[in-house]
């Protein structure tokens, strides 16, 4: 049986047990994300976004969140003279995207916001190429899938959403350099950027979340 000791001062073993910490964290916010309470408590990390909202008060009627989010866009081909029109649908890169709404009308106000999530093993360059490539597709002009209960609202997605990046730390402590280079990055670029504390687990807490 192998020593306990030799076990924890394996390398490989400290990154495959950090890479679990990294997947559940992720998890555990984008989850979190499908509520308002939590969308709120990203929001609230950047004041220019929680101060667009209609109603702080009625945050479920002021925003939709829609989690992974698929769209929708219209391409013509023309084939010997023949005009031929169909859908595609695909997933965009982003996390999250909120849509603003107005309480009383029941209407969208415009202001959408897509969300970053730092994904495990995720650097710099990983979560500005997401960003980019969402540019793109919004550009080209698309429909959301909207959820079942929002089918009323207008599912026209804007060409200028607005972004936050989600990065996670580890609370306490000095931060890692990955930590440090994402949000230097991201700063540089004039891009918001919230952070999320993620929890540190020991071994025993770890193997009973991987086993739930």
């Amino acid at each position: 049986m192998a020593s306990p000791i030799a076990s924890a001062s394996n390398p490989t073993s400290e990154t495959s047990e950090l890479e679990q910490v990294q997947r559940i964290a992720y998890e555990e916010l984008l989850a979190s994300c499908c509520h308002y309470d939590g969308i709120l408590s990203i929001l609230m990390q950047h004041r220019p976004y929680f101060e667009a909202l209609p109603s702080v008060r009625r945050p479920e009627e002021s925003m939709v969140a829609i989690p992974l989010p698929n769209v929708r866009s219209r391409e013509v081909v023309e084939t010997g003279g023949i005009i031929d029109t169909s859908y595609r649908i695909r997933q965009l890169p982003c996390d999250v995207v909120l849509m603003m709404c107005d309480p009383e009308w029941k209407i969208k106000t415009g202001i959408e916001i897509v969300l970053f999530i730092q994904r495990p093993g995720e650097d710099f360059s990983n979560l500005l190429s997401r960003w980019r490539q969402t540019q793109i597709e919004l550009g080209q002009g698309v429909e959301w899938l909207m959820p079942r209960k929002h089918k009323h609202l207008l599912a026209e997605g804007t060409e200028t959403p607005h972004p936050l990046f989600v990065v996670f730390t580890a609370g306490e402590g000095e931060p890692s350099a990955r930590e440090e280079r994402i949000v230097r990055g991201l700063t540089g670029a004039n891009l918001p950027v919230a952070r999320w504390a993620k929890e540190v687990f020991d071994p025993l807490t770890l193997d009973a979340m991987l086993n739930d």
